[in-house]
């Protein structure tokens, strides 16, 4: 489809029906005018090819902090900001992307995919992926494509994510005939971060990204996570969530971000297993003085966090099946206090002045408690950086100035839960 056929789809009511489900109805005509806008300069850059329009939304966490890692459970959904990308095979051995939200403009040669030596930056994971298409025995060929996106940097909403779940979903279009599943995407996404960045990240942010809507993951076998997608009307309870950007603190978080696997895994070892979820909670509390003396309190008490956010996952699922919103909602307040006491991810001791989460959540407890409704907790790793509110819509204004106030002006972002994860626009409108 030539660019003038796309612009004139854009004006059907298809499009402006896919344009409210991905977007919402008060979004949904200026990323129309996005796509065409996208479209016009993809013309401008490389020419009136046949092209396809795609979209892959940034996630949220809901319950499940920092879980995965041990082969446990997670609820998270997808959000109404994404990448958007206008796409053409080119029938050569390059593929040319131009990401117009970051200003790159990122040609890979696809005879050489070694990752450089500083195994970073947006050409080493483009790389990455191309690489683990090959490794899964799927096909790649060059293609241009042009990039947008409005999904939030370093605020847990998973940006890197969702473009990489964007170029899998344009290389499953072009090259392997849709034939892929999100499975394979997520395991591409992990391949590419592990052995190109280095960054020892699991399936969550991925599977997230890729399947959308409102979903459940059990990592037990996390070769083959299972994967179920939540039937629930989410806009029908007139609700929104809320990220909050808390400010980033200063001290270095890695060694935070890795003590809480290695601890719970720490607690594993003492029973001769690998991670938590090869454990019961009763194993662990019939030998906790002897758990306690091995791993630490901390390990313990990460572990006991562990246990109940599974179950809490389980009982929040069953929740929104059932239609019993506000046990969700009590669901989410249970899982940020687990966070917070037992988990202990609001902030880091190395700096313990620097208390944005925890300062953020304070005052948003406050505010509910005022208002009698509501929910919030830490959104994503933690130690410093994001919350997430669930509130009813006819607050949310109120609460965005009252919050903001405080953080700063421009720190807080409404979003949705979109029904789509990675998918070809043209193929779903």
């Amino acid at each position: 489809m030539k660019a003038a056929e796309s612009l004139q789809l854009l004006k059907s009511r298809e499009a402006a029906a896919l344009m409210e489900k991905l977007y919402g109805p008060d979004k949904a005509a200026e990323n129309a005018d996005r796509y065409r806008d996208i479209i016009r300069k993809f013309q401008k850059t490389f020419g009136d090819q046949d092209i396809l329009m795609f979209s892959s939304p940034g996630r949220t966490e809901i319950s499940g902090n920092h879980t995965d890692h041990n082969h446990g459970r997670v609820l998270a959904g997808s959000i109404n900001l994404d990448c958007a990308g206008v796409a053409a095979k080119n029938g050569t051995d390059q593929v040319n992307i131009i990401s117009e939200t970051f200003n790159q403009n990122i040609t890979i040669d696809l005879k050489n995919l070694k990752p450089s030596e500083k195994k970073a930056g947006t050409a080493d994971l483009i790389r990455g992926l191309l690489q683990g298409f090959k490794e899964q025995g799927f096909q790649v060929g060059g293609f241009d494509a042009y990039i947008t996106s409005n999904v939030i940097s370093s605020a847990g909403v998973s940006s890197s994510a969702a473009f990489e779940m964007l170029l899998c979903s344009m290389l499953n279009r072009f090259f392997n005939g849709g034939r892929m599943d999100t499975v394979a995407y997520a395991h591409v996404g992990k391949y590419a971060e592990n052995v190109y960045w280095d960054k020892a990240s699991g399936l969550l942010d991925q599977m997230a990204c890729a399947v959308g809507g409102l979903i459940t993951i059990d990592f037990l076998n996390p070769a083959s996570p299972a994967v179920e997608k939540i039937d629930f009307d989410f806009a029908s309870q007139n609700h929104s969530l809320i990220i909050v950007q808390t400010g980033r603190g200063h001290a270095d978080l890695s060694a935070d971000y890795s003590s809480v696997p290695a601890e719970m895994k720490k607690v594993a070892e003492y029973f001769g297993k690998e991670v938590c979820a090869e454990l019961t909670e009763q194993q662990l509390i019939d030998h906790i003085q002897e758990v306690r003396a091995y791993a630490g309190d901390r390990s313990v008490l990460r572990a006991l966090h562990f246990f109940e956010e599974n179950k809490r996952v389980d009982a929040m699922v069953a929740a929104l099946k059932e239609n019993r919103f506000e046990d969700f909602l009590r669901g989410i307040t249970e899982s940020g206090n687990s966070s917070w006491k037992w988990l202990q991810n609001c902030f880091t001791n190395a700096a313990c002045q620097e208390q944005g989460i925890t300062v953020a959540l304070a005052l948003t407890e406050l505010f509910i408690r005022e208002k009698k409704k509501g929910a919030c907790r830490v959104h994503g790793g933690g130690f410093a950086g994001v919350i997430m509110a669930m509130l009813p819509n006819d607050i949310v204004d109120e609460y965005i100035s009252y919050i903001e106030k405080a953080l700063g002006e421009g720190s807080a972002y409404r979003m949705s839960i979109r029904p789509y994860g990675a998918v070809c626009v043209n193929d779903i409108m």
